[in-house]
């Protein structure tokens, strides 16, 4: 699946530049509820998707075409691409923190406004709008804290993974610098469900977070204080695990609130189940292999699956690191190959766990990785990828938030000649983070 033409949030266009950088960003709004879009089967005047041939078989013919194509030409076929028989196109998902705060005389009141500020959206690359996602779970409440009085110039990160087309929160910091997240918290786009999963062993931020074939890892980390057993500790969560395809009985884990896709595949419970999962799951983490070292646990990491391995380094940005190779086979953790870490001067991603992209952040290159001469290939160079905070690579497009959070850059990394493109954060809004998944489901 490819992820389909993205344009500016403002302005619709079927061909693009292959570089922009805008001297003045457009105004960009999030939706305040999704779209409503009815079905074309219950329009009073239906009228055949392609005359001569039944629906269903038009269908699948019209499957073929890109969405943004379809959606320019009748409304009958823009109403489609929508639809729930319709194979969903992919989009990009962001965390997004407000720019202003409303000042208030008490800083403790001020405190308690950025605890909840944080909101999470989707860009429609067809519509070119912004949609906010559903709200969290409301029990138990969380409080995923952005900023701290003793952390001035930074956020605090919200670690998230994409795995089988789920975005899955995994760490983030809550009141007096607690982690925040006992346990994963799992949107699933298609079902636009939030659902909680197994508890950690450990709860834990500043942590490295990654994915590989259906499969979470957490490691390192702090947990509610420095431990040095924690921060060698690593787990894993396997999603494709078949004992959770069905709904348990009260002795196993409960899955609230809808269902999460596995591999494309539904799976879950009836949303009158009760929210609380129990403590006894059998479908839960497992502890593996420990780190050789606490090296890991200084910065919030991005571990990077690969190949069978998962691969990160111990800290961001263009400083100089270290780095090292889960093998999942072996369960066992090597060097990394000295010309993969040279080159690893900023965010990374792999695109179907295949290839692996970085951005130099100092110097604004896209690059990709080549495991037979251990080296890297300059993909694009933009100013706009000069002090990159996150990227996603997927459907041929690699997204990356620039530095400021104010735009996402969007490279299409599969043409001889890159294409470049902007995605404006909605006005009033910075990205954190970025991630390519399905369509969101649009309430009808």
């Amino acid at each position: 699946m490819r992820l389909t033409n993205f344009t500016t949030a403002t302005t619709i266009q079927t061909t693009f530049p292959t570089d922009i950088i805008p001297t003045k960003r457009p105004k960009t709004t999030m939706a305040t509820h999704h779209p409503t879009h009815k079905s074309h089967h219950n329009h009073p005047s239906h009228q055949s998707l392609l005359p001569g041939l039944p629906d269903h078989i038009a269908q699948l013919c019209l499957s073929l075409v890109p969405p943004y194509t379809l959606s320019s030409v009748c409304n009958s076929w823009r109403q489609l691409i929508y639809s729930p028989t319709f194979p969903p196109f992919l989009s990009i998902y962001s965390i997004l923190l407000p720019t202003q705060t409303t000042p208030t005389s008490s800083s403790n009141h001020h405190h308690h406004n950025l605890s909840n500020a944080i909101q999470f959206a989707s860009f429609d690359p067809v519509s070119s709008r912004w949609h906010p996602l559903p709200p969290l779970p409301l029990d138990p409440p969380l409080r995923l804290l952005p900023r701290h009085p003793s952390f001035i110039s930074r956020n605090l990160p919200v670690q998230s993974v994409t795995v089988s087309g789920n975005l899955i929160l995994l760490a983030a910091t809550a009141d007096q610098l607690l982690p925040a997240l006992s346990r994963p918290l799992i949107f699933n786009p298609i079902n636009g469900t939030w659902t909680y999963g197994p508890a950690l062993f450990t709860p834990r931020r500043w942590c490295a977070s990654g994915s590989l074939d259906g499969v979470v890892y957490v490691a390192s980390g702090i947990g509610s204080h420095y431990n040095p057993e924690v921060a060698r500790s690593v787990e894993k969560w396997d999603l494709n695990d078949h004992r959770h395809n069905t709904c348990l009985n009260n002795n196993d884990t409960l899955i609230s609130s809808g269902s999460i896709s596995i591999n494309n595949k539904t799976a879950g419970c009836s949303k009158a189940i009760t929210s609380k999962i129990l403590e006894n799951s059998k479908w839960g983490w497992e502890k593996i292999s420990k780190l050789r070292d606490a090296k890991f646990s200084r910065e919030a990491i991005d571990a990077i699956g690969w190949r069978g391995k998962l691969c990160m380094v111990n800290v961001k940005g263009d400083a100089a690191k270290e780095g090292i190779i889960y093998n999942v086979k072996n369960d066992s953790w090597e060097e990394m190959p000295e010309g993969m870490l040279l080159g690893w001067r900023g965010p990374a991603a792999a695109m179907d766990e295949e290839v692996i992209f970085s951005v130099d952040e100092s110097k604004g290159l896209l690059k990709r990785y080549h495991p037979e001469m251990d080296g890297w290939s300059l993909v694009v160079e933009n100013v706009m990828l000069k002090g990159a905070q996150s990227m996603a690579v997927g459907g041929g497009r690699a997204c990356v938030v620039c530095g400021g959070g104010g735009a996402i850059l969007v490279v299409d990394v599969v043409t001889a000649t890159p294409r470049v493109w902007v995605v404006e954060a909605p006005q009033g809004f910075e990205a954190l983070d970025v991630h390519i998944l399905p369509r969101m489901k649009i309430d009808r």
